[in-house]
């Protein structure tokens, strides 16, 4: 199973947790660069999804492409 990040979603809630990419790459566990390739990406795993989420402080679900 990938998820896709939404753009729109993911610059709220970077906005709302007040933290640079750079610090929200760091709370993620990875490098910059790292954090930027998944967040661009097309496609990627629940696992790296969850560790973006955790490290804005939101939930998955407020991150990623939704089907309604």
């Amino acid at each position: 199973m990938s998820m896709t990040i939404d753009d729109r979603k993911y610059a709220i809630a970077l906005a709302n947790s007040g933290l640079t990419v750079k610090q929200a790459a760091e709370r993620a566990g990875m490098s910059r660069q790292r954090f930027m390739m998944i967040i661009n990406s097309k496609r990627i795993t629940p696992q790296a999804a969850g560790k973006i989420a955790k490290a804005l402080g939101v939930d998955v679900t407020e991150i990623i492409v939704t089907e309604n």
